[in-house]
């Protein structure tokens, strides 16, 4: 399709470069839907655990459940860290956009503020998936000792047989 006469290249070239941080953004959103979604989970988790410490008449024991809720804790704190971070993350990628916007109409040129702010938030979504690796890893040792305890209180082995 031929461009109409008084058409700037430029002027692509800037909207072409505004979207790129969008993919990021698109990225990040989905970094935060499942974050939040974890939370949740963790949260509900430490609800039933809560409520199930408050009746010792049940098989089981207190110390264990203890346990269970600070492991709780700390994956909740490791999420909402991460949800912190990938907020910081969309901020950057928005301010990207922005500064890219501005550097093209402004005549003092503003060249490092969108690649300071790209870089920005690349690193805060790094970060934020190592917090949430972390987190992953918690829940399948949590998810282990569970299982451990289920297949004892069966009384079959860690191979799923039962003893001889």
């Amino acid at each position: 399709m031929p461009l109409p006469v008084n058409t700037d290249i430029s002027h692509f070239a800037v909207v072409s470069a505004m979207i790129t941080p969008a993919f990021f953004l698109t990225a990040t959103s989905s970094l935060l839907a499942t974050s939040n979604a974890r939370l949740s989970r963790i949260v509900d988790r430490m609800r039933l655990d809560i409520a199930e410490l408050k009746h010792p008449d049940r098989a089981e024991s207190r110390g264990d459940l203890r346990a269970r809720i600070a492991l709780h804790r700390k994956r909740s704190r490791l999420v909402l860290a991460s949800v912190r971070l990938l907020y910081g993350a969309v901020t950057a990628f928005v301010g990207t956009s922005l500064a890219i916007a501005m550097d093209s109409v402004l005549v003092w040129h503003i060249d490092l503020l969108p690649l300071v702010l790209a870089v920005a938030g690349v690193l805060l979504m790094l970060v934020a998936s190592i917090c949430l690796g972390r987190e992953a890893r918690m829940a399948l040792g949590m998810l282990e000792a569970d299982l451990d305890r289920q297949l004892a209180r069966d009384n079959v082995g860690s191979d799923g047989t039962a003893p001889r």
